[in-house]
Order: structure tokens, then sequence, then C-alpha cells
């Protein structure tokens, strides 16, 4: 285990990627598609071998001495490089698509972004696996590095809370010492993994009592605890469970709003109780506030009809809106069953601009969601409720509330820099894409999808799916780039720029 934890992390995450290909395998060779099983096994079997000459060929003391960014850059290369080794067996096995394709699927997968390109139908069950599969371990390398890699570094919403300038962290670089991201890393293993694997066999199991089978239970499980909305049946309302599989669902949602909801590793953690969490109240007040917004919409819409038929659709319309707010507010993607019926029985025109307001605003620091984060979104409000007050009192003293007081006193500031830098990325993006020949409309829609890593925005907001197949190479590797960022945020990128990443 302690020859495992020297070699670099980038070369961990390809043995790590080559052992999780057998699942699939396995998987396939009990439904005797021999053919999906040997491309799984080959590949796994391939990269574990190359991978393992590698490692061997590491010395541990002969370690370059890293900066401080040097696990950030294993990140990076991660959702950049490792997708094409996760790309081959799913190449292998579909056969009847390109390379490019492949690679934007295992892009869209390990960033947690959940973007279709392929029809539910033209996909085996295996295929199905192995893209939620991915997602889930996008997830659970999300959990581990944001602890272990951009929490020491300020970064990833922690600027927010921590008093070190971005990309820096609180330790001074000379003194930095590369055992300890090692200790990082491995202790955000042993208290994560086992947490994120037990909840997704919790949510599975659930799913599978309540009449899923075990394929689409274990998919919608792996997706719903990385917030990928990776689906096999086109998103719940293809599910059998109904409603009861999307109240069970809605209660895992809740990790993905705050930190404090399954950890207390991290600096901004330090609080009493989960109800003091200001991430995790505004979110609630997000998902409620908009909820009771659309039903008022929904009940004034619908007044003149039977009160029965009222009373139930007006039922299904709340529910169907507090499920699908949480799950856009959350980057997961999944639409209720009822959503549909809450619009036709309202008369509710397009929802598409409401949906990417939600995925823009995003779920919590340090989870699996995407977006701007609600940890910034709280900074700003902060500092536009002090303004106010100097507005009317100019010589007045701010105040910390129990709340307020895990802000720094720069973290409006920052959190105001990364929503420029995240609104000129949208700009950027839009920008490439309408050069490659997409709409305009088609373009915003692609932008905040990928930039808030939400993939099902391209089905739900747009009055007509967007098919991601049909676009042109140069489209596909730009929202590549796209989901890539938007998964590491403008900052973590900036900070690569650090001279220190760079030294021996």
């Amino acid at each position: 285990m302690n020859r495992l934890t020297e070699i670099p992390l980038f070369l961990q995450l390809t043995l790590l990627a080559s052992v999780s290909m057998y699942a699939p395998a396995i998987h396939a060779l009990s439904w005797n598609n021999h053919h999906e099983a040997r491309s799984f096994f080959y590949a796994g079997t391939l990269g574990l071998f190359v991978s393992s000459l590698v490692a061997i060929t590491v010395h541990a003391g002969a370690m370059r001495r890293r900066g401080g960014l040097g696990n950030l850059a294993a990140v990076v290369a991660a959702y950049v490089f490792l997708p094409l080794m996760l790309a081959v067996p799913f190449y292998e096995g579909v056969q009847t698509t390109s390379f490019l394709n492949a690679y934007f699927e295992m892009v869209s997968a390990f960033t947690t972004t959940g973007a279709p390109l392929f029809e539910p139908g033209r996909l085996s069950g295996t295929m199905h696996l192995w893209r939620a599969q991915v997602g889930w371990l996008g997830g659970l390398f999300v959990w581990i590095t944001a602890a272990a890699v951009l929490a020491p570094l300020a970064l990833g919403g922690f600027e927010v809370t921590a008093s070190a300038e971005p990309g820096r962290g609180e330790m001074p670089l000379d003194n930095y010492v590369p055992h300890n991201d090692r200790k990082r890393l491995m202790r955000g293993l042993e208290g994560l993994a086992p947490l994120y694997v037990g909840l997704t066999a919790v949510l599975a199991t659930c799913l599978m009592i309540i009449g899923d089978s075990p394929l689409v239970a274990a998919i919608h499980a792996m997706s719903t605890l990385s917030t990928s909305g990776i689906s096999a049946t086109g998103g719940l309302e293809g599910s059998v469970t109904g409603l009861r599989g999307e109240f069970v669902i809605f209660l895992f949602l809740f990790f993905a709003l705050s930190r404090l909801t399954f950890s207390a590793d991290t600096i901004t953690t330090r609080r009493q109780g989960l109800h003091n969490d200001p991430e995790f109240r505004l979110g609630m007040f997000i998902v409620v506030g908009v909820t009771l917004l659309l039903f008022v919409r929904h009940w004034l819409a619908s007044f003149d009809m039977a009160q029965e038929e009222n009373l139930r659709a007006a039922l299904r319309a709340l529910w169907g809106s507090f499920f699908t707010v949480m799950s856009f507010l959350t980057t997961t993607g999944f639409e209720s069953a009822d959503w549909e019926a809450a619009r036709d029985w309202s008369g509710l025109g397009a929802s598409g601009l409401m949906l990417l307001g939600l995925a823009l605003i995003g779920g919590g620091v340090a989870t699996t969601a995407g977006g701007v984060k609600l940890l910034r979104v709280y900074a700003l409000y902060l500092n536009g409720l002090r303004e106010m007050e100097r507005l009317v009192h100019p010589n007045s003293v701010g105040r910390a509330s129990n709340q307020s007081r895990r802000i720094r006193s720069k973290g409006a500031y920052i959190a105001w820099i990364f929503f420029m830098l995240f609104a000129l990325s949208l700009a950027v993006v839009m920008l490439l894409l309408t050069a490659t020949g997409v709409e305009f409309e088609q373009a915003i829609i692609l932008s905040v999808a990928s930039l808030s890593t939400t993939g099902p925005l391209v089905h739900a907001a747009a009055e007509t799916p967007i098919l991601l197949a049909q676009l042109s190479e140069a489209a596909k590797l730009t929202l590549c780039a796209a989901m890539v960022l938007g998964r590491l945020e403008t900052l973590a990128i900036i900070a690569m720029f650090n001279p220190s990443l760079w030294r021996d």
C-alpha cells in the first residue's frame, strides 16, 4: 500500500480506471455479450499491465520535488487525458461510432456532466452501466480532490472562506512537504470512499425494492450520488418506480447541497449544525421559494377547473416542481414524471430559462454539484446586504452573524471575480460554438450545460431537444473543453500558471 501511494496521482488513477473496466466486462459476459466483454477485459488488462510497468519504474527515493500545485496538475491531466483511456472500450464495444464521440461521452461522464450523446435505445445495458460507472467514479474523484487538493490551495469555493490567496493555500510554498499531499489523499480516500459506496448501495437497494431492475437501480443510484443525471431509460420518467422512486432519489440529492451533509473534514465546516450552514439554508430557500412561486402560478392558472381535479393536479404540480427544482439546482438534471403535467396544468410556457438559472447557481462547495456554487452566491448576498445598510447608515460598522463568520473579509470580492470569470467563460464558449455553426439559442443552452456540468439541460431547457451527435467535430471539442473548465473552475486553471508549479 505504501508503494502504491508513492506513485504519481495520475498513475494511480489509470490503475483504478483499468481495474474498474472488469465490472462491465463481467456484466457483459453474464448476458452472453462476448464482444463487449472482450472489449472491456482487454482494455482493462492492457491498461493495468502498462500502468503497472510504469509504476514499477517509479523510484520513491528519486521522486522529484514538486511545488504546491503538483497534484492540481495531475487533476487537470486526469480530466483531459484519462477519458482517452476510458473511451477505448466504449469505442470498441459500440463499434458504430467515432472515437471522438466516445471521448466526448467519457469526458461528459467523468466530469459528471452527463450530456446525452446517444439515444438510450442505441446503447446496450453494459454501455449504460459503463457511462454511469465513469460518472460515479468522477463524483468520488471530486469528493476526494476537493478536500485533499483544492481546499489546501484555497480553490474550488474554499477561497471564499480561507484566509490565503487562491492558488497558494495557507502554507508558504517554501515549506511545502510532498508527503503531506499523499497523506491528505489517503485520508480523503479512507474517509469518503466507504461513505460514497455505502450511500450508493443503500439508494440502489431502495430502488430495487420499489420495483426497478438491478441495472436501472444501480445506474440511477450512481447518477444521483455523482449528480451526473445519466440514465438507461431516458430519465426518471422512463422508470417504473414512479413517485416512490423520485421521493427516494430526492432524499439523496441533499448530499449535493452542502459538504456538511456527509463530511466535516474541510476548513468550511467549522460551525455548529447543518441548520446553521448557509449553503444548506440558501439551497432550501431557493428550492422552496421557486416551488411556491410556480405553485401559486399553477393554482391561479387552473382556478377555473373542477375542485377535485384542481386539487389532484395541484398536488402533482407541487411535487413535480419541487423535485425538478431540487434536481437542477444540484446540477443532477433529473426531471420528475409530473413536471410535464405541471406545465400543462398551469399553461406554463418554456421553462428553459428557469432551469438554466438553477443550474448556474449550482450546489454546495466540495460536493459533486457544479455551477457557481451556493457559498459564492451567499457571499455576494451578504455583500449586497451590507452595501444597502451603508446607503441608509453610511457610518455604520458591519457586524458578523453566526452564518457570516465563515466568509472571509475579501470573500465577496473573490466571489465576484469568479462570477465575472464564469460569465466571461460563458461568453467565450458561446462565441466558439456559434463560430462552428451552432444556433445562438442552442449555443446558450450548450454553454450553460457544459460549464455548470448539467448535461440534461440540452433536452430539458430547449423547445426541441438538441442532438449532440449532429454537432460538428469542432463543436464537440469545444464542449469537451468547456466541461473540463466547468468541473475544474476558472480559478484553478489560472492557478496552474503559478511559477511554483514548474520549479524543481
